[in-house]
């Protein structure tokens, strides 16, 4: 089933650039340091990738304030090195903040940085930060890519210790699935560092620098499968010891003992997880680890992907709960409000209740109250017994037999179900390109107007499996909760919406859809669809599951065809 293109990108390349293979083997990375000393780090403690000299070849003098395109206005320099600078910038257009590489249009790597960046804006992965302008213009040649405020860097995660495994184990799995991808595409790296590697406030891990980095610096390798493969293993082993598996210090990170050779990371550290640790070994340059593990290296990033499949997936630690402070009973409740407090040891007497009304006025109280106790005892009697007798007259005229209400069993009424309130979301793909990962947040939003969207389809209304097997969002509910209920608001009806609720591991799932548990299912010709789930279960994640889309005419977003947009969900437990 072919998918119609909506990126906004001119990738046109009218310059007689290489192909994009033949670029993948000339550049990598397109993720820039935060700052100078960062930026500088040895390209030694990367691998065995080629850095190529440009000549003395001097940043453009640029300041803050300065507009490109009369759109970008450039914030922050963040980098000012071998020719080239890199910018904080703010998009006034669409009012956000970009990043921006900026070189002379004669400097000697400017083609190659045209080129790789195009290349990159063309693969629209949501796992890498996404290349949204390549320009060249009055003498000058930029690159404006995505800014994340919300991301921390690895190398500031691992500045306060190792990861815990469960996110090592994400961490790996998603930054080689995804170079995996793009070497699929013909695109490289050769500058994966903890620099370039990024986690979202979501816990989505972002990779920036594919292509246009290792084009900036011209940096280049023989293999570029396997130098981004062992930089994978690099990654994982730093997130695992809190050490570069090099002899060399870098990235704030203390390198291994000199003449000691590369050894397991559960050999540097106690605690490692043995299965990580093997899999960092067979990542790196080296054949394979110790004389005491077989397994055969991962070369490749298909490899890589395919030897974390084979492993036993790591679980997410149980959230710790604390106990609730013991119940302390206040002196009001105790009684002795408006009373100094006993000394310890001293028995507190046992107060005297007052006598009963003895005068001649308590007396005249007490019968007042008694009489009208009687009186109203009796005015209930007379009402009760109207109201039955009018009962059992209606009943004997029209001979009808009261029946109880199927929900009402043994007296028993069914709970009401309630809100449950959505903490984050994330797109979820299981195959080919996302759909429109920045627009989730959209559907809870309370917003009717806003949406989430897909892209549109030839075939349809059902999506084919070979090509598509779906679509869908996975949202967080902040705690394990019990569902019950779902109900999605949609913004195209017709033949026909199919739609279906998974209980998932975690925000970003692994495995495919057939592994997790399905817990309810609905399709629908109208604007909403409601998903029952059988009996009420309890999950922390929900995947909505899209796998049938009606057909709907064009609109800003992209043609027709079969296509759904998302207005509101609402999950109720």
């Amino acid at each position: 089933m072919a998918e119609r293109s909506t990126a906004a990108v001119d990738v046109a390349d009218s310059s007689g650039e290489q192909s994009l293979t033949a670029q993948a083997d000339q550049s990598t990375a397109d993720g820039v340091a935060q700052n100078r000393e960062r930026d500088t780090e040895s390209d030694e403690a990367q691998g065995s990738a080629r850095t190529e000299s440009s000549g003395k070849v001097s940043s453009p003098e640029l300041h803050s304030g300065h507009k490109l395109a009369r759109r970008y206005r450039l914030e922050e320099c963040v980098t000012r090195l071998d020719g080239f600078s890199s910018w904080r910038a703010v998009d006034e257009k669409l009012r956000r903040a970009v990043g921006v590489h900026i070189l002379p249009a004669d400097h000697a790597r400017a083609r190659s940085v045209l080129a790789a960046a195009r290349s990159s804006a063309l693969l629209g992965d949501p796992r890498f930060v996404q290349v949204l302008d390549a320009v060249e213009e009055n003498d000058l040649v930029y690159v404006v890519h995505e800014w994340l405020p919300d991301a921390t860097e690895l190398t500031t995660l691992l500045a306060t210790g190792p990861l815990e495994p469960y996110d090592a184990y994400q961490m790996v799995s998603q930054v080689a699935a995804a170079m995996a991808a793009a070497h699929r595409e013909g695109l490289a790296h050769l500058r994966l560092n903890p620099n370039a590697v990024l986690r979202t406030s979501t816990g989505q891990w972002r990779i920036r620098g594919l292509a246009v980095n290792a084009a900036l610096r011209g940096v280049s390798s023989d293999t570029p499968q396997r130098t981004d493969t062992e930089a994978v293993g690099a990654l994982l082993y730093a997130a695992l010891t809190q050490r570069w598996p090099y002899e060399n210090d870098a990235y704030g990170l203390s390198g291994l003992p000199k003449d000691l050779g590369l050894i397991p990371p559960d050999q540097v550290r106690a605690g490692v997880h043995r299965g990580l640790s093997e899999l960092a070994m067979r990542a790196l340059a080296n054949d394979g680890a110790t004389a005491s593990r077989h397994e055969s290296p991962c070369t490749t990033p298909e490899e890589l992907v395919k030897a974390i499949g084979e492993m036993p997936r790591i679980r997410p630690p149980e959230p710790a709960f604390t106990a609730p402070p013991e119940y302390q009973r206040t002196t009001y409740q105790q009684g002795t409000y408006g009373r100094p407090a006993a000394h310890p040891g001293v028995t507190q007497p046992v107060p005297t209740p007052p006598p009963p009304l003895q005068s001649r006025t308590g007396k005249a109280l007490k019968w007042a109250v008694s009489a009208l106790l009687i009186a109203a005892l009796g005015l209930g009697s007379w009402q009760l017994a109207d109201a039955l007798m009018e009962r059992d007259g209606k009943a004997g005229d029209q001979n009808q037999t009261q029946t109880t209400d199927g929900d009402d069993k043994d007296g028993r009424q069914t709970r009401p179900s309630k809100p449950l309130a959505i903490q984050g979301a994330q797109e979820y793909v299981a195959k080919g390109d996302a759909q429109a990962p920045e627009d989730v947040g959209k559907t809870y939003d309370a917003d009717s107007s806003t949406y989430w969207r897909t892209k549109s389809f030839y075939d349809g209304p059902e999506m084919k499996p070979s090509f598509k097997p779906g679509v869908g969002i996975v949202y967080d509910l902040g705690s394990a909760k019990q569902v019950s209920s779902a109900s999605i608001g949609l913004r195209f009806s017709g033949d026909h919406t199919t739609v279906t609720l998974y209980a998932a591991d975690s925000l970003s799932p692994v495995g495919p859809v057939d592994s997790m548990r399905k817990l309810g299912s609905a399709t629908t010709n109208g604007d909403s669809a409601s998903v029952q789930v059988g009996k009420p279960v309890k999950t922390q994640y929900v995947l909505v599951w899209f796998t049938a889309l009606p057909y709907a005419p064009g609109d800003q977003y992209s043609g027709s065809g079969y296509k759904q947009a998302v207005t509101d969900v609402e999950f109720k437990g």
